[in-house]
């Protein structure tokens, strides 16, 4: 079956927190200071009503199997948005979801008015952090904004 593309409801907030803490603990980065331990991450859908945010879904066969957004994180410097919480179950990848959940998130952004995105990352997601890279993405050398995600020590912005 085709995989389709949709915006977050609420009926997705607890399979979507399951499989984003599933695939944090299938890379071992299921640590404090990461959106493992974020209780934000139990109900995504009401982070994402926030004014100028958007989070894509994945789905496949009626089960999600990955999602991205972006939201307007504390912090960031003007016309600046967060790329947040990109993520494809194990079965979803090498299909191009992650790259199309991204895409979306950043026509997004977009269509917000912002000029740049910012991401964090782990050096562990090697196939993320290349797919960024392809994408534009330039590393930095600190965080911008404050996500509250201290773990992360990998740090990149495009400009749109």
């Amino acid at each position: 079956m085709a995989i389709t593309y949709r915006e977050i409801q609420e009926k997705d907030n607890f399979k979507l927190a399951e499989l984003i803490r599933t695939i944090l603990r299938e890379f071992k980065i299921d640590k404090p200071g990461t959106v493992y331990t974020d209780p934000t991450t139990d109900h995504l859908s009401t982070v994402f009503e926030t004014s100028a945010s958007a989070y894509w879904i994945a789905e496949e066969d009626g089960e999600i199997i990955g999602g991205c957004g972006i939201y307007p994180t504390e912090g960031l410097p003007e016309g600046c948005v967060e790329l947040v919480k990109l993520y494809t179950s194990a079965q979803a990848r090498g299909k191009g979801v992650g790259k199309t959940l991204m895409q979306k998130s950043i026509e997004s952004a977009q269509h917000f008015g912002y000029n740049e995105v910012y991401l964090e990352s782990f050096p562990e997601l090697t196939t993320a952090i290349s797919m960024y890279e392809k994408a534009g993405f330039k590393r930095l050398s600190a965080a911008l904004g404050n996500s509250g995600h201290f773990a992360c020590n990998v740090w990149m912005l495009l400009v749109l």
